[in-house]
């Protein structure tokens, strides 16, 4: 009998010194807790206080999208052997040179994919891949602050296809007005005077006209979340046939260190290119040599990308 008392007595102390043991562990976790929230409250203020200094700020975010298959002897489908596959990538890219009394920014955006199929019991079809999505966009805006929030300014912004047709055709708008930037994460830009040059090769329907530019610019890093939006607009005042829109949207979620999930996706409206694109386009696919802005729908323009992203 003593033997079990004994025994008892020894379970319950145990018991009692890991009850203690864990409070004690737990009481010094919530206090280291709190030191490394106050700590990391401290870098985010630091970070801050560095973010507001004059002098370059430097970044980039893309994603990268892809899949590969090979198919042999898969007779449910149409094409039984066939290997196919899917690449793509965007970058979104700044320079931001922010001094007391003028901002010179600078920002460069690519959207770029390919696809391609090889029906190997087809000797006579392409196997190569072919360039599907290409954007590219690049633009400087110089100003001169008259105050935290207003600024005279200067904008060049180019806007082209890399991979088909290179400047052809191209954008360049030249102008000069004013920038508003009430938050450090958006800029929004109003020139009313403002050329747009249109390059293409050959008799089309392209045409250059003086208009107005407005552009709205939104950056914003939110924890593990990237966050960029664009919207381009030029308003000719020669035709509306001659405006134009585009809105560019990249999200980038950190899932380890620079390694993330990334969506991105574009809109845009442009009578120009609809036209020129029935009038090249071959009849039988419904193509018209003598359409016209009176006649052609200017069907909106869409892309998007969702994939892996990797911070720069």
């Amino acid at each position: 009998m003593k033997k079990v008392l004994l025994v008892c007595f020894l379970f319950i102390g145990i018991l009692t010194i890991n009850a203690q043991t864990k409070e004690e562990l737990q009481t010094k976790k919530a206090e280291k807790q709190a030191e490394a929230d106050a700590a990391l409250k401290e870098v985010k203020a630091l970070q801050s206080q560095i973010d507001a200094l004059p002098g370059w700020k430097i970044g980039a975010f893309g994603t990268i999208g892809g899949s590969l298959s090979n198919f042999n002897n898969w007779y449910a489908q149409g094409s039984p052997n066939n290997s196919s596959g899917n690449i793509g990538f965007t970058v979104n890219a700044f320079a931001n040179l922010i001094q007391e009394k003028f901002f010179w920014r600078n920002a460069v955006t690519s959207n770029l994919n390919w696809v391609k199929l090889d029906d190997k019991d087809n000797p006579n079809d392409d196997d190569s891949f072919k360039p599907t999505t290409d954007v590219f966009n690049i633009s400087s805006l110089y100003g001169r602050k008259l105050n935290e929030k207003f600024a005279i300014s200067g904008m060049g912004e180019y806007r082209t296809t890399l991979l088909d047709n290179f400047n052809d055709p191209g954008y360049l708008d030249l102008g000069v007005g004013g920038t508003w930037t009430p938050t450090k994460n958006l800029v929004v830009v109003i020139h009313p005077l403002n050329y747009n040059f249109v390059f293409s090769s050959g008799d089309t329907v392209f045409e250059s006209s003086m208009g107005a530019k407005i552009v709205a610019d939104y950056t914003r890093e939110i924890g593990a979340i990237n966050f960029k939006s664009n919207l381009s607009t030029f308003q000719s005042y020669k035709s509306s046939n001659y405006s134009n829109w585009t809105w560019t949207n990249s999200f980038s979620y950190k899932l380890w260190k620079v390694i993330g999930i990334g969506f991105d996706f574009g809109l845009r409206s442009n009578k120009q290119e609809a036209v020129n694109y029935i009038q090249n386009l071959d009849p039988t696919d419904g193509g018209d040599p003598n359409a016209t802005f009176d006649n052609v729908d200017n069907d909106l323009q869409t892309y998007w990308t969702i994939g892996l992203s990797y911070k720069f």
